[in-house]
């Protein structure tokens, strides 16, 4: 499980890396959104490597990387959303930076825990699998954004976004660093 927790911690490093330059060339416009606008953002990405994967080749110059890390950062957006409420106005860049670390932290803490009781059973699944769960979350994010957030028995949003998470980052390990 130490590979794990350092292959991760990688990722995280690439991840966090993107979210800064994009908040260097964008600020934190992506505080107007609502969580129904970002998880149609996560789909549209989804549905694109689904895509790529079924198809085997991308018109666009940009493989599957990219997408997976655009769903983690913007899962993370999506529970820092979820905390604060869409807003017109800007979030402090060190703020926004903390929030994140702060969710990514937590999404790898419940990886940690699966991880434990799992026994690692993700490292032999196909990525292709990775990208359909994601997709299955998604659904169920949309159910519950139809029924106002409400849910009988089921996990929330919040517990979704961390799951997505996790998928993807599990996908850009087995990309970046299992041939």
């Amino acid at each position: 499980m130490e590979k794990t927790k350092k292959q991760y911690d990688k990722v995280i490093d690439i991840c966090r890396s993107v979210f800064l330059q994009k908040m260097e060339d964008y600020g934190t416009a992506w505080r107007i959104l609502r969580p129904v606008s970002l998880t149609d953002q996560i789909y549209i990405k989804a549905r694109r490597i689904r895509s790529i994967e079924e198809k085997g080749i991308s018109k666009i110059n940009e493989g599957v990387v990219p997408e997976f890390i655009g769903i983690i950062n913007y899962a993370i957006i999506g529970l820092i959303q979820l905390e604060l409420s869409p807003s017109e106005t800007d979030l402090e860049k060190n703020k926004a930076e903390e929030m994140y670390n702060h969710y990514f932290s937590g999404a790898k803490t419940l990886m940690q825990n699966k991880n434990h009781d799992y026994g690692e059973a993700w490292r032999k699944m196909r990525i292709s699998s990775y990208t359909d769960l994601i997709l299955m979350k998604l659904k169920r994010i949309k159910q519950i954004e139809d029924n106002e957030g409400e849910t009988n028995v089921s996990e929330g949003i919040d517990a979704n976004y961390l799951d997505i998470i996790n998928y993807a980052v599990f996908a850009l390990i087995k990309i970046n660093f299992e041939k």
